[in-house]
């Protein structure tokens, strides 16, 4: 007989139960306990995480802030805003995003009426009223629409070409007439002759007769008019209409033929007098990679373009000028830029190319970008860009003749870069005035701001220090610079102020780590996106003054998140052996392991910086998984090695023709670091990273085997030679000119000295890294007969990895391997 009192007690306690399980989840606090970390738990969507605010900007009329922002984890993020006066995020409906205008347009000289494109049409904003009128409605698409200089008509582009359109909208003039050749191009061949028998036949037969046919019509031409008075009199009228249409015949537009090349930076000068273009001619003999995608839903292998390999045929440029007064068209001359001719120094290393060079004695390929004009289009400027990345010329244009005279001059035997001086780009540059622009360099070994005089070519520098400016603004009223800057610390950024004469910056943040600011249109607020190592990004609002208190808007950070103490590694310095400082963060274990392991994280991208006071945007995971290495009795290590961003032009150049060699001995310096400091076992050091990361794991593990036990290789790249033109080049210029700066770089070269346990990771699907890179080493690493190694492929991924389930798999055997090799 069953308990009566039994089967009541179960019931009572699994209504108890069921009650609890449905208040935990009503809450939303199930699963909120993070209390072990796992790499399950890591690498989940990381949405569990909490999605932060992204893509912060201003609207027009300084009111609203909209960001994109996924508070409640749904399916995709969305568009939120608030304004300075509530700042409660209030989500935005299909029909406001629609009628959205785009952040980007250009203003008139007051700041009162915007003009913009948006889906191919032209539309004019006016700032006081808020009304908006549509301009153009046409199948084709208009673009960058401008002001004229007398701010009476728009400037923009259709096609090809470039036109003009009153305000009004009364008047719409074609000022260009680019032309093509056709497609068509077949000649016409020639009518066959008849010919007679017993005379000349064929052609010469057919050309006499119509020779003979001519003169008889001539001749009765002339007896006709000889004759008939009416003849004369008519032929007479016919010739005076032909004189009158003919005064009376509208100019055409000039034709300019530009073949198959591309065109583009079509402008119009403020005084309306010159149209300057680029035209491109793409490279010819150039070779793309194709990726195989195997897993497709057609369940067919597909092939998809991808980019060239370094040192294929690049494409080449010229800039030119169209004198609408004197309707004639004509080149920016670039044969007298002082040092075109110059040659770097790296082919002193190559005698036979440094005789052959010479001997030719040929300007250096450029690229101009420009022109940009003063406001009056008094005066115009151009930089000028070396395809070898050794020099950027800033350079003062005479529009009348196209000459070119110089005002700055930046020489790098590496190569130009850093902060705000993007190579064939304009970089942060402008007009403070009729006379003056100004524009960033590392002249002084840091990215600092410059003024120079466009009339005396009178340089001042305006920020110094062992600093960088890394992002850069005018005030509206011309009379400061804004800027964001790592004055305090290379790893602190934070919003500053400074005159355009000069002066001390006046620091306008306040919050230690990582802060982006946006400043709104009427410079009254600042828009905030601040963030510290262990506490993702967050928006905030600010009153543009010193020492205004940041007002938090946003909570992203889930409840699961918040529930484990996340490090905040110690940050530090240590000198590598060349003397110089390098920066660095520490994870420590709160009991290690008896084998007293460490781990070293190595960033990726080369030139990127990951030893800093914010979150990692790019390695959340890697952090993630960094605390749990220490967690479990694991010294964990992060360098900002040689190459890396944030230091300055050495650090950024010490790479230069030996990647794997500057950035990879900081590695090894960090172990004899850990060793002295940490009580570390020499004998239990691993290292792991992706991309860049991926290349120095495989070159320590190469040339460095009694330094590091294992390495864990992610995407890396195995052989330079195959990686793209723009970033390689830069670095180690290109394989034919350069050999042994490839043959020292590439780990390829050095797979024999392979004696730890190494893994590969590598995305079958890769578009920066190809796969074909990974597995060009395996067959080495085959051939060579080393055992010791293992690639997992994964076939759906890129170079960034997307889906969980191969994260997850990537860093389970990431873990494995230290496990099994470091832990003993």
């Amino acid at each position: 007989m069953l308990n009566c009192n039994l089967i009541t007690d179960f019931i009572i306690d699994m209504k108890k139960f069921f009650t609890c399980l449905l208040l935990v989840v009503s809450t939303g606090s199930f699963a909120q306990k993070l209390d072990k970390l796992t790499v399950e738990k890591i690498m989940r969507n990381p949405k569990w995480i909490g999605t932060s605010p992204t893509n912060v900007y201003w609207g027009d009329d300084s009111r609203n802030i909209y960001f994109t922002w996924n508070p409640d984890s749904a399916e995709r993020a969305e568009l939120f805003s608030i304004t300075p006066n509530n700042l409660k995020p209030q989500k935005l409906s299909l029909d406001e995003r629609r009628a959205m205008r785009p952040t980007n347009g250009d203003w008139n000289k007051k700041h009162t009426i915007k003009l913009y494109e948006k889906n191919g049409d032209i539309f004019v904003f006016d700032l006081k009223s808020g009304k908006t009128e549509q301009l153009t409605s046409t199948t084709e698409r208009e673009s960058n629409p401008t002001f004229s200089g007398d701010e009476t008509k728009i400037i923009f582009t259709q096609g090809d070409n470039l036109f003009s359109l009153k305000l009004n909208g009364s008047q719409l003039t074609q000022l260009t007439n680019f032309t093509r050749p056709s497609a068509a191009g077949a000649s016409t061949p020639a009518p066959a002759g008849s010919g007679r028998r017993g005379g000349g036949g064929g052609a010469r037969g057919a050309v006499a007769a119509q020779t003979a046919a001519g003169k008889q019509d001539a001749w009765l031409k002339d007896q006709q008019l000889d004759i008939f008075d009416i003849i004369k009199t008519k032929a007479k009228n016919e010739k005076l209409t032909a004189a009158e249409r003919k005064a009376m015949q509208v100019k055409p537009i000039k034709e300019i033929a530009i073949d198959s090349k591309q065109i583009s930076d079509l402008k119009l000068s403020p005084n309306t007098r010159y149209i300057t273009y680029t035209l491109t001619k793409p490279a010819e003999g150039s070779h793309n990679v194709i990726v195989p995608n195997y897993v497709t839903a057609s369940g067919y292998t597909e092939d998809i373009p991808n980019r060239t390999k370094v040192g294929t045929p690049q494409s080449a440029s010229e800039s030119f000028i169209y004198d609408l007064q004197r309707d004639t068209v004509y080149s920016i001359v670039t044969k007298n830029i002082p040092g075109i001719k110059d040659l770097p120094d790296y082919v002193k290393d190559y005698p036979k190319q440094l005789e052959e060079r010479k001997t030719q004695n040929e300007d250096r390929k450029v690229t101009i970008t420009g022109p940009y004009w003063s406001e009056s289009g008094k005066n115009a400027i151009v930089t000028v860009w070396a395809e070898d990345n050794k020099d950027r010329w800033l350079m003062k244009l005479d529009p009348e003749t196209g000459k070119l005279s110089l005002l700055d001059r930046q020489r790098d035997e590496a190569w130009i870069g850093g902060p705000g001086i993007n190579s064939y780009d304009s970089g942060n540059l402008g007009w403070v005035d009729e006379q003056h622009i100004y524009f960033q360099s590392e002249a002084s070994g840091y990215s600092h701001i410059y003024v120079v005089d466009v009339a005396t070519a009178e340089k001042k520098q305006i920020t110094s220090g062992k600093w960088e400016v890394q992002g850069l603004k005018l005030s509206n009223d011309k009379k400061d610079f804004y800027f964001t800057a790592n004055i305090d610390h290379p790893g602190v950024t934070a919003f500053y102020r400074v005159p355009v004469i000069g002066g001390s910056p006046v620091k306008l943040t306040a919050m230690v780590g990582g802060n982006e600011v946006e400043l709104s249109p009427d410079e009254k607020w600042l828009a905030i996106r601040y963030s510290y190592p262990n506490k993702p990004w967050e928006l905030f609002i600010q009153a543009n003054k010193p020492g205004a208190k940041a007002v938090q808007v946003t909570n992203s950070v889930s409840a699961e998140f918040k529930s484990y103490a996340w490090r905040s590694p110690e940050i530090f310095t240590f000198k590598n052996r060349y003397g110089a400082d390098i920066y660095a963060r520490v994870y420590t274990p709160a009991h290690a392991l008896p084998s007293h392991p460490a781990v070293i994280f190595v960033h990726g991208a080369g030139y990127l910086q990951d030893v800093f006071y914010k979150w990692s945007s790019s390695y959340f995971r890697e952090y993630m998984f960094n605390n749990m290495l220490a967690d479990n009795g694991y010294t964990v290590l992060e360098i900002d090695y040689t190459g890396s961003a944030g230091y300055g032009r050495d650090i950024r150049t010490g790479i230069y023709r030996h990647m794997g060699g500057k950035d990879l001995t900081d590695h090894v310096d960090a172990v004899k670091l850990l060793v002295e400091k940490y009580g570390v076992n020499p004998k239990n050091v691993g290292l792991y990273g992706g991309s860049y990361g991926g290349f120095i794991t495989l070159m320590a593990m190469f040339t460095q085997p009694d330094v590091f036990a294992a390495g864990a290789a992610l995407r890396s790249v195995t052989d330079w030679a195959h990686y793209n033109h723009g970033y390689t080049s830069n670095i180690l210029n290109e394989p034919f000119n350069d050999e042994k700066a490839y043959k020292l770089s590439s780990p390829i070269y050095f797979a024999d000295g392979l004696k730890g346990r190494l893994l590969m990771c590598h995305g079958m699907v890769d578009q920066n890294v190809n796969f074909q890179d990974i597995v060009r080493l395996s067959q080495r690493l085959i051939e060579l007969h080393k055992k010791n190694w293992e690639l997992a492929v994964f076939p759906v991924e890129d170079h960034g990895f997307v889906e969980p389930s191969s994260w997850t798999d990537e860093y389970s055997r990431i873990y494995k391997l230290f496990d099994e090799t470091l832990n003993k």
